[in-house]
């Protein structure tokens, strides 16, 4: 190399760049986040504007067990989960312990069908329409359970009486052309609150009352025609069985129960009379009545006790 000759000197200039971004993980975690607070409003928007009975209809689907649903149950327990299995009922175990037959089937959907014209009659009726808040329907697997329940500022009978107010019975002579429909018989029930009365338990109570209260409801069905055939049990519970525990003297308590009851239910009440039954027919009755002094009754004694 000539020794007058310079260095050749080579300049690259990098051209800056700014920090890489970091990722749009966030983005993605921002939009999930915003999708389900939308549909948590839209839930919360759908169940405010629902009648009772379509969030009572919600809550049975979601309580909806597991372990029945994974092992295909064939909803025994009248659950109208779109997932086999299931059920409700405030007395019973939830879930489900056998498989229906084709005639409990039937049974099912004659009831359902029933319920679904007694929603649509609530909805139209003038009779039921101005007492949808009094009236509630659940299907158990006891069958239908129809409740007509007393309000503060609508009681069905008069205060601390069996006497039924006019709407309870405009009430009744819409429901029974359904029920006389159904070849299911039923059971009437009748509830009060825990309000006692001024001589307790040892007078006339809430037992009686409610009792009395049943049984004037049924005379009430009858005169609005229901079939006399169609009860198979009327019965008081006084409070023994509150909507409301919490406020057992809450009017919410005071309420008519007609039970239509499912064909495995009634096989069941059957059954325990013939239990009962069959212990009576195991008994000497003859030995008690000699030892009770019982003599039959004769024409001349039933003639002499009326007079």
């Amino acid at each position: 190399m000539s020794k007058n000759k310079h260095p050749v000197i080579i300049v690259r200039k990098r051209k800056k760049h700014g920090h890489g971004h970091h990722g749009g993980s966030w983005k993605i975690a921002y939009a999930d986040f915003m999708t389900a607070m939308m549909a948590f409003f839209l839930v919360m928007w759908l169940i405010s504007n629902s009648t009772p009975q379509q969030r009572h209809r919600i809550a049975e689907y979601f309580q909806m067990p597991l372990k029945v649903a994974l092992s295909q149950g064939n909803q025994p327990s009248l659950s109208e989960s779109v997932i086999p299995g299931g059920g409700s009922d405030m007395v019973h175990k939830k879930g489900e312990v056998t498989r229906s037959t084709p005639r409990d089937n039937a049974d099912i959907k004659r009831l359902r069908k029933a319920r679904d014209r007694l929603d649509n009659m609530i909805k139209t009726d003038p009779k039921l329409n101005n007492f949808q808040s009094n009236l509630r329907m659940q299907l158990t697997e006891n069958g239908l359970l129809i409740q007509i329940i007393d309000s503060q500022d609508r009681p069905m009978f008069k205060l601390g009486s069996k006497e039924l107010e006019g709407y309870l019975k405009g009430i009744f002579e819409s429901l029974v052309p359904v029920i006389n429909q159904l070849p299911n018989r039923i059971s009437l029930t009748g509830h009060t609150d825990s309000l006692p009365y001024a001589h307790g338990d040892t007078g006339y109570s809430n037992w009686e009352l409610s009792a009395d209260r049943a049984n004037a409801s049924r005379r009430a069905l009858i005169s609005a025609g229901l079939s006399v055939n169609k009860f198979m049990r009327v019965i008081g519970m006084a409070d023994s069985l509150a909507l409301d525990n919490t406020s057992p003297e809450h009017a919410i308590n005071r309420r008519i129960s007609i039970l239509v009851l499912s064909q495995n239910k009634e096989k069941s009440l059957i059954n325990d009379d013939s239990l009962i039954q069959s212990v009576a027919d195991h008994e000497n009755i003859d030995a008690i009545k000699d030892e009770l002094k019982i003599t039959p009754q004769t024409n001349e004694d039933a003639a002499a006790l009326a007079n």
